[in-house]
């Protein structure tokens, strides 16, 4: 119960056509993917996406919703034929969905590995821009931000393997609370307010606009601060998958690790029973609006005790909670990836606090908005130019050469904490100590052999059996190098390596 844990992030990217408004961006997401996935050939284009596990209707608190109720976006366990769909080298799954290219990241056991898969899901999305940049077309441009500041949003949705003994309404009442917060240290900053930015002015994150309820299933309409779909792609009766849409899709290294470490670390907090104090927000939703409008970190919050807490001062309990429960638990003996999030996320609430701008160079909306007020100071730009929006859109171009972002950081202005040879590397191979290692593997060993994965599954069609031969794969911290690469080593082919493993099975039997 430290900062590690199965965990990874999915990316919905916003798309356009340069000069082509009307634009079909489910044909155009469609090409982005089939222009990648040809890039990388047999690896990725023939092995499509295994459904048989999907329960997208399941919800935590104990119902499955009709189908007849669902709304269609929420119907992802049935693959549209005309839509794009692979499973890449490195265990990540490329596809579209809702009319964006999406890049869900393989499963990965600490933040620093989750911003490695990231940030390769990025440099995948450059290239295909790149591979659709033919001579006497528009091509495409692809953005990693979460609004198009006219109203519609996409996410960046952060998934938490965590214990199913965990009882649900532990999580919500105080998960709440800390993601009403959390947006201080982690939002990515945004031109507008409201969702369709009808009133001008700046804001701590892209997505707290369009959250409208507390607790619920969707993920597109009525958005829930906690969701409550129920699909493990795990042994269900030992695991939760806690989905959280909430977050935005950040570009800070620094911000990206303290999303996912402080988050990791509070769920740990309550899995185990420790937290203490009942930090119950009044009208979260509404808090949650608020905080992100105020850019000066001034706004306060009524919580359960009657107190008014600031977004910081408010991190700054949950801070000392966890705190408190790792000194308690591990007598202060942390392992490296838990102790540097302790220590940035104190360093970060203290440059807050004292002056929100000593942050730029770690917290995406702080830089931003320093990026932002310059433009203002010399061009005299009051909020409502629709300059200041353009920027904000540029902000999050993938391209190095044309997202300001990319730019800031290839200047030195940013901190990075994971080398971009990581990153690299991560585009093509799968972390090495979770399941994804063993998708991954198969999928570059054996491409023509793979017909189908999923997060739980790898299915081959191989010329000695008459039907698809399904690997199961419930358990996340199997599959990994150490369970199975002498395996893969070892196997010349796909047909072999079956043999062995149900050898191995039928040996452990």
């Amino acid at each position: 119960m430290t900062v590690r844990r199965i965990m990874g992030i999915e990316t919905e990217y916003g798309i356009s056509v340069p000069g082509d408004p009307m634009a079909n961006p489910m044909v155009l997401s469609g090409k982005v993917v089939t222009a990648y996935a040809s890039q990388v050939g047999m690896r990725a284009a023939r092995a499509g996406w295994d459904y048989e596990d999907e329960a997208p209707l399941r919800d935590a608190r104990g119902f499955d919703l009709a189908r007849g109720l669902a709304d269609p976006s929420q119907l992802t366990d049935k693959e549209d034929p005309t839509l794009a769909n692979v499973v890449l080298t490195n265990g990540a799954r490329l596809y579209v969905d809702h009319a964006h290219p999406e890049y869900s990241s393989p499963e990965v056991t600490s933040p620093r590995d989750a911003i490695a898969w990231d940030r390769a899901g990025e440099a995948i999305m450059r290239e295909a821009v790149r591979l659709l940049a033919r001579p006497g077309t528009a091509g495409v441009n692809l953005y990693k931000n979460n609004t198009d500041g006219k109203g519609s949003s996409y996410g960046t949705h952060e998934n938490y393997l965590m214990s199913r003994a965990t009882p649900f309404a532990e999580i919500v009442r105080h998960l709440i609370p800390f993601f009403v917060a959390r947006q201080v240290m982690c939002g990515s900053g945004r031109v507008g307010i409201g969702a369709e930015s009808t009133r001008p002015g700046f804001q701590l994150a892209q997505r707290s606009d369009f959250f409208e309820v507390e607790v619920g299933l969707e993920t597109t309409l009525k958005r829930p601060l906690i969701n409550t779909r129920d699909e493990p792609h795990a042994i269900a009766d030992r695991y939760r998958r806690l989905h959280v849409i909430l977050g935005d899709a950040n570009h800070s290294d620094v911000t990206n690790l303290l999303k996912l470490g402080t988050t990791s670390l509070v769920l740990g907090m309550i899995e185990d029973g420790a937290v203490g104090r009942n930090l119950t927000v009044d009208k979260p939703v509404e808090a949650l609006h608020r905080i992100s409008h105020d850019p000066t970190l001034r706004t306060t919050v009524q919580v359960s005790s009657g107190r008014t807490l600031t977004g910081i001062q408010l991190l700054w309990e949950y801070y000392e909670l966890v705190g408190t429960w790792l000194q308690q638990k591990y007598a202060g003996e942390l392992d490296e990836d838990t102790a540097e999030v302790m220590t940035r996320w104190e360093q970060v609430l203290t440059k807050l606090e004292r002056d929100p701008m000593e942050a730029d160079r770690e917290v995406d909306w702080v830089t931003k908005l320093k990026t932002l007020e310059g433009f203002r100071a010399r061009d005299g730009l009051d909020w409502s130019d629709p300059r200041l929006r353009a920027i904000d859109i540029q902000w999050s171009d993938v391209r190095e050469d044309k997202g300001l972002f990319n730019r800031l950081l290839a200047a030195g202005r940013v901190e990075r904490l994971v080398d971009e040879a990581l990153v690299k590397d991560a585009v093509n191979t799968p972390p090495r100590d979770t399941r994804a290692y063993f998708r991954g593997t198969c999928l570059a060993r054996f491409p023509r052999e793979v017909a189908a994965a999923s997060w739980d599954s790898v299915i081959f069609d191989v010329e000695s059996q008459p039907s698809l031969q399904r690997v199961p794969m419930l358990e996340p911290e199997r599959g990994t190098e150490a369970h199975v690469g002498e395996l893969l080593d070892r196997a010349a082919s796909a047909d072999e390596l079956l043999r062995m493993l149900a050898d191995g099975a039928a040996t452990r039997g």
